[in-house]
């Protein structure tokens, strides 16, 4: 009984987590976990226009390295794994905040933290640092994100290995309202 009440708790939460980022992070987050976890075709679901066509096209073909990096994720001590392992998740941080819809560390942990899972949580304070200081973005932008990582996240001594129980889904309004 205890665990199905922290896993209950998590859950909350988690969906209080989800429900204080802007409705264009939850859209982003939403789409983007249905395209990196193969959950329905994003191109029927999302697509209102052809430029979001060609934007769910690249998003594809970008996390087509998500399986890789999930087998792939080091140990705290790292070693020689790191390299590889850091340069794609950067290259991967750094696409997807330059598509300017997430605005903070938080929400960019939370759509990765399901996209790979908990075992990536210390590696994701490094990657997103990395990928919001790409010259790919615009300066105030760089400002703006490196300036949402909290010293504490930056520092933490130890992460949760407890896996995300709370995964956001497409939500028709239309549907919701009636």
């Amino acid at each position: 009984m205890a665990t199905k009440n922290n896993t209950t708790s998590l859950s909350i939460a988690e969906m209080r987590e989800f429900a204080s980022f802007s409705p264009c992070e939850q859209r982003f987050i939403r789409r983007n976990l249905d395209i990196g976890l193969g959950r329905c075709d994003a191109f029927k679901l999302w697509a209102r226009n052809s430029s979001e066509n060609v934007a769910i096209r690249r998003q594809y073909v970008a996390y087509q390295d998500l399986k890789a990096l999930r087998r792939s994720i080091p140990g705290a001590e790292g070693g020689e794994a790191i390299s590889p392992f850091m340069g794609q998740l950067s290259r991967l941080a750094s696409f997807d905040l330059a598509q300017e819809r997430l605005d903070g560390f938080s929400p960019f942990r939370f759509l990765y933290e399901r996209l790979l899972g908990a075992d990536v949580r210390p590696w994701l304070p490094s990657a997103f640092c990395a990928g919001a200081a790409m010259p790919n973005l615009r300066p105030a932008r760089r400002k703006l994100l490196l300036q949402s990582l909290s010293e504490a996240a930056a520092t933490a001594p130890a992460w949760s290995s407890r896996a995300p129980t709370f995964y956001p889904e497409y939500v028709d309004l239309e549907d919701e309202v009636a």
